[in-house]
């Protein structure tokens, strides 16, 4: 997107807007964005899951210290999905299609991941999603 909005304002006189074709700059502004998303809403987001009370389901196997993981929140992998997801619709050339066999990979990877904790958290199954559907 930012991609795009520099074609529009090429003709116009903004000072350092040069930058922005540079995969250098792009680069370094999706992991400076990456960070401030994972640092910033990582609290928010565990403070939502600990409120709706989306956490481990831990199974007795009589190991010591394996009780303490029981309510942990679970579906970490949303922090993890919007800090790749919304750099990259931000820095990257989207008509380039790595980046849309990257970005299709990263969703469908991250369904099957939340429909395993689904199974796992409201479904009451702690096996999860069968291997055989995971691959």
């Amino acid at each position: 997107m930012i991609y795009w909005l520099y074609n529009l304002l090429v003709g116009y006189d903004i000072p350092g807007i040069g930058m922005i074709p540079g995969i250098t700059f792009r680069a370094a502004a999706a992991i400076i964005t990456s960070l401030f998303i994972a640092t910033v809403f990582v609290k928010k987001i565990i403070r939502i899951l600990q409120q709706k009370q989306i956490g481990e389901v831990v199974r007795d196997l009589g190991l010591e210290g394996q009780m303490q993981k029981k309510g942990t929140p679970t579906m970490g992998g949303l922090i993890i999905l919007t800090s790749i997801i919304i750099p990259t619709l931000l820095f990257a050339r989207l008509n380039n299609i790595y980046i849309i066999l990257m970005l299709i990979t990263t969703v469908l990877l991250g369904f099957i991941g939340f429909v395993d904790d689904y199974i796992k958290v409201f479904l009451k199954n702690k096996k999860g999603l069968p291997v055989n559907s995971k691959f």
